[in-house]
């Protein structure tokens, strides 16, 4: 599918003419994945770290920046910059064009149906907050229950909890296996005439496993209950199509997909968007006030309360062209075989043991090492300038799953290298010389 953009009815009014912006879903191929020519458009991956050239292994919890997405927001903070909406003159209606026109290239790289199911959040938390406020304290009650799983991030945990505790309701936990896998029988086993919500991480920041979403998704709405996806760690690895998948909710933020900080994205069903109450009150979210009652916006305006990250949402749109002129598929066969390589060469370090080996995963690594706490692993890597992430990654309830205070965690990006996973494999065995 190819989807041809171009700015809106307040720019072109402005005067101001924008390049079209050609968005190709899927496109790309390995054959013509130039990693060089990738890793030059970083200048971080230039730096040394400790007198080493740094390998940034710590792609699940930030992503890098390409100089073109940080030029995006040069330009945009030195000559566009105005806030949005509500006004005639020439840079408001420059920036709003510019945002609007954000929205709509995430639309097409999600597959959305209509661009106003696309919510600019402040990132994934925020959009899953939003959800459980806007629907889930709306149309979920005592003695209702909602399903979760034992991968899932503590952003999918927590308003979850306090939404029980708030409402008399129940939450459920689906099991997983040794893998890492969940069990899918002990998934279905949890529905009952009381099920109300599911919300699971499509992809584990844990342990990289992907999950079989779109078969719980079917067995979900089979039972007339919707589904929210925590794509954080999906979105920047595979193509997503939320219609494909048929979720209801999907959240991901832009930070993880070489974007800027403080924007995330909430897709949600318009026909569910309709129906939920606003998260937050403010400007912009309303059609009019007075003091007996309020009226709201339409969505997805609804849902977006004073003034937005504007240039992190142009930022995020311009992530998305960049990957887009990648390709997620080739972005995807280089990660799936940095990941390959990185397990082959782990698995043959004696006193190394991967947790997680689930068949379908995506591109994290996390591992212990006999006799070594995970900090101290992190701390003797970034000696050598290699940047992992160590503790329980936000998911304490899988390293309880598996006995463990802590794991560290090597998560690849595209613009990683087989250099780079010699360089973790060579730190490692330093580490083993150091405390064993």
């Amino acid at each position: 599918m190819t989807v041809t953009t171009a700015p809106n009815a307040a720019t072109v009014a402005a005067g101001i003419s924008l390049p079209k912006t050609r968005i190709t879903a899927q496109q790309g191929s390995n054959k013509s994945f130039d990693l060089k020519k990738i890793r030059s458009h970083f200048p971080i991956l230039g730096l040394e770290v400790n007198g080493h050239p740094l390998v940034y292994l710590d792609n699940a919890a930030s992503s890098q920046m390409p100089q073109q997405v940080i030029d995006r927001l040069v330009r945009y903070q030195s000559s566009q910059h105005a806030n949005i909406n509500r006004a005639v003159h020439t840079l408001s209606e420059l920036a709003t064009g510019e945002y609007e026109l954000a929205r709509r290239k995430l639309q097409h790289f999600i597959h959305a149906a209509e661009e106003r199911e696309v919510i600019f959040t402040s990132g994934t938390t925020d959009s899953i907050n939003l959800v459980m406020h806007g629907y889930g304290r709306k149309f979920i009650g005592a003695g209702d229950e909602i399903i979760l799983t034992t991968l899932e991030h503590h952003s999918n945990i927590v308003p979850w909890q306090m939404l029980a505790e708030e409402k008399g309701a129940t939450i459920r936990v689906v099991p997983v296996n040794d893998a890492g896998e969940l069990l899918i029988d002990a998934y279905e086993n949890l529905f009952n005439e009381r099920t109300r919500f599911v919300a699971l991480s499509h992809v584990s920041n844990a342990l990289g496993t992907i999950n079989p979403v779109k078969q719980m998704i079917a067995f979900a709405h089979a039972r007339g209950v919707p589904v929210l996806l925590d794509g954080a760690q999906a979105a920047p690895h595979m193509t997503v199509d939320v219609q494909d998948l048929d979720c209801d909710f999907y959240a991901f933020s832009g930070h993880k997909l070489c974007g800027p900080t403080g924007i995330g994205i909430l897709y949600g069903k318009a026909a569910l968007l309709e129906r939920m109450q606003p998260f937050k009150g403010g400007g912009d979210m309303i059609m009019t006030v007075t003091f007996e009652k309020t009226t709201y916006n339409t969505i997805p305006h609804k849902f977006e309360a004073g003034t937005p990250p504007i240039a992190a949402a142009i930022g995020f749109g311009a992530a998305i062209d960049y990957l887009s002129a990648i390709g997620m598929d080739a972005i995807a066969a280089h990660e799936t075989a940095l990941l390959d390589y990185a397990t082959q060469q782990m698995q043959q370090l004696p006193g190394v043991r991967i947790i997680g080996s689930a068949k379908d995963k995506a591109a994290v690594l996390s591992f212990v090492i006999d006799g070594v706490h995970p900090h101290d692993i992190g701390t003797l890597l970034n000696e050598d300038g290699i940047a992992v992430r160590t503790g329980h990654h936000c998911a304490q309830p899988v390293m309880q799953r598996f006995k463990l205070p802590a794991t560290t965690r090597a998560s690849f990006a595209f613009y990683n290298s087989m250099a780079e996973v010699d360089a973790l494999i060579a730190g490692i065995q330093t580490v083993q010389k150091v405390f064993l």
